[in-house]
């Protein structure tokens, strides 16, 4: 099952009434007791969808992961469940790093407004959430609309967007989705979303890189990744083909865990397959090759550091 199945319709109308707030700034998490740079999170949708919220939090805990992101799993949500969630989530160590939430699309001008309206109504659930970065689409291709429009639609309306964002320290993550999966999606390729994220030129807008969907799209993940870490505030995780764990596929995982230690990203690196036997099993080994690989680019620099300083 894919993740634009489970969209669903958000719960922010409902607690707009809550009135305005300021969520936190945005927590940028270090592993330091993995000795790595990022921090790992999990894609809630692809596991244990047959618990409850809080068991699907223990099984998530379980695997070794401290984080975990949302679709629409909160969408008939009560303020006694929202604080329910809360209490688990601080019980557990965990955080929710990411939630989606807002479905208008970026690409149309005629839907900028509504945008706007519905950013603003979903923030309070993001309050409610303890969470600090939404995570968008773009939409569809909208007919009679050239490419150029829509990307500078996209722009504009993010723009507009960050003004609100920034006024509540949350971010706003854009994302790409392979033209295989929705051939009908406007961003199919991250070079264009990093472009869209420049030109926007604020802070409070990035860009969400998903392996998955890129190596499908375009490939050449890891030139791209180099070129534009500093756009970048999420990644996420799953091979090709099948949306399987790291190792079943074509994606040399090991190597990109080492860059993304190379380069010291200091985000979140979210786990976002589907499991093909048992998901506690399954996650934990993409979290012992993430920080295996991650320390053995650590451990690299400290001899290159040692060799130049031994050889001066």
């Amino acid at each position: 099952m894919r993740r634009r199945e489970f969209v669903g319709v958000c719960a922010g109308a409902a607690l707009a009434a809550a009135g305005p707030c300021a969520a936190a700034p945005p927590v940028h998490t270090v592993s330091e007791a993995d000795g790595v740079p990022f921090s790992l999170s999990v894609m809630l949708w692809t596991v244990f969808r047959d618990l409850p919220f809080s068991q699907r939090l223990e099984k998530v805990a379980e695997a070794g992961y401290h984080a975990v992101e949302l679709v629409d799993e909160f969408k008939n949500w009560k303020k006694e469940d929202f604080a329910g969630a809360r209490r688990k989530k601080r019980e557990l160590g965990i955080e929710f790093d990411g939630t989606t939430g807002v479905w208008l699309p970026l690409a149309d001008s005629g839907k900028r407004e509504a945008f706007l309206k519905s950013l603003r109504e979903f923030i309070p659930t993001m309050r409610e959430l303890e969470c600090t970065r939404l995570i968008m689409q773009t939409g569809d291709k909208i007919p009679g609309l050239s490419p150029a429009e829509m990307h500078a639609n996209c722009i504009e309306t993010l723009k507009r967007g960050a003004d609100i964002a920034a006024e509540n320290n949350i971010e706003l993550l854009i994302e790409n989705i392979d033209p295989e999966e929705n051939p009908k999606y406007f961003l199919t390729a991250s070079a264009e979303g990093f472009e869209i994220v420049r030109s926007v030129g604020n802070p409070h807008v990035k860009f969400l890189y998903d392996f998955f969907h890129e190596q499908i799209a375009a490939g050449n993940l890891i030139a791209k990744l180099e070129k534009n870490i500093d756009l970048v505030a999420l990644v996420h995780v799953a091979d090709v083909p099948g949306r399987h764990h790291p190792g079943t596929g074509e994606i040399n995982y090991s190597n990109i865990f080492r860059k993304l230690a190379d380069l010291r990203y200091s985000r979140y690196v979210a786990m976002e397959f589907n499991p093909l036997g048992d998901p506690v099993k399954e996650l934990r080994e993409a979290r012992e090759l993430a920080i295996g690989s991650a320390r053995s680019a650590r451990a690299a620099r400290s001899f290159e550091s040692r060799r130049q300083y031994e050889s001066a």
